[in-house]
């Protein structure tokens, strides 16, 4: 999956006419190989330990050629940072948001997903993309 999502972004830059450069290439590992939702920040702090050249600009604009591409999803999760999270194709997750820590969740739930298309059906509604953030406090929190 990571070597598709390396293509599409390549592919996706070289139709815009932008070069393919080792800072981004850098970036795109390390937003793949991450399993967290990364805020522009987090993943520029994880980045600068290895590659200080690597300035906070470079890491914003990439992040946004990610979603621009197709292959990242810019979350809010009100907390005031944009996390990105990875999209593939035919992929879809929920997520539980804990208001204390932070932490955020991702679950999947076919039960919830044939009910959101049943009640779209009943009234004529055809569904595009949707998103499901549940907000409360996680096991931890609630100690």
């Amino acid at each position: 999956m990571k070597r598709v999502k390396k293509k599409i972004f390549h592919d996706y830059i070289a139709r815009q006419g932008l070069k393919s450069t080792r800072q981004r290439d850098i970036i795109l590992e390390a937003f793949l190989s991450s399993d967290r939702h990364l805020s522009i920040e987090e993943l520029y702090l994880k980045l600068r330990v290895k590659h200080p050249n690597i300035g906070y600009a470079t890491v914003y604009r990439t992040l946004k050629l990610f979603a621009e591409s197709g292959i990242a999803r810019e979350m809010q999760f009100g907390d005031g940072q944009t996390r990105y999270d990875h999209v593939g194709e035919g992929e879809h997750h929920d997520h539980l948001v804990c208001t204390g820590c932070g932490a955020i969740i991702e679950f999947e739930n076919e039960t919830i997903e044939t009910l959101q298309n049943e009640v779209a059906a009943a009234h004529g509604f055809l569904i595009k993309t949707h998103k499901l953030e549940l907000y409360g406090l996680c096991a931890r929190c609630r100690g």
